[in-house]
């Protein structure tokens, strides 16, 4: 378990850098991304997530989420919209 406390904790660090809204679609639920707490009941292996970007740097953010999330085993699409 403490692997997914690392992942959650970096992915946090790394959504607040950026000024974009950020928002992870799991099921039913959408958790925003900075927040360290939604993530704790959100992010178990072996899912797939969808992220959702808004903002002036979007762009940049997406690649960083990627690549922490890929870094700690996590499936994630990027949503184009």
């Amino acid at each position: 378990m403490s692997n997914n406390n690392a992942a959650v904790v970096e992915i946090a660090q790394t959504a607040s850098k950026f000024s974009s809204s950020i928002v992870l679609h799991s099921g039913t639920k959408y958790i925003d991304v900075k927040s360290i707490l939604g993530l704790f009941t959100t992010l178990v292996g072996g899912k797939t997530y969808e992220l959702h970007v808004h903002g002036p740097d979007a762009d940049e953010a997406k690649k960083e989420m990627s690549e922490v999330f890929e870094k700690h085993g996590l499936t994630v699409t990027l949503v184009e919209e």
